[in-house]
């Protein structure tokens, strides 16, 4: 057997992408997503947000920075989300 048949196939995970809004907790980051959706009954467009903590294990991402998280299993109480990759860093102030 090679190795491409051993492994198994890559799951179809969920990917969001959002800004890091808190980044107190250690290896811990929550990312703020937010999309528009059309109101069912008047048909306006309506903000909406979610917030999701996201396990950082390096501690390497920061206040304002746009990153994107990926579903996993549960890490803890609260996190089943692991941040995969760093969309755009936040600027210096």
């Amino acid at each position: 057997m090679t190795a491409a048949q051993v492994e198994p196939k890559a799951k179809n995970t969920r990917t969001l992408v959002g800004k890091v809004v808190s980044d107190k907790r250690a290896k811990t980051v929550t990312v703020l997503i937010e999309r528009r959706t059309k109101h069912e009954l008047y048909g306006k467009i309506v903000a909406k947000s979610s917030k999701y903590h996201a396990h950082d294990e390096k501690g390497e991402y920061r206040l304002g920075d746009v990153v994107e998280i990926a579903e996993s299993r549960p890490i803890s109480k609260t996190k089943a989300w692991v941040v995969t990759r760093l969309v755009q860093k936040a600027a210096e102030v």
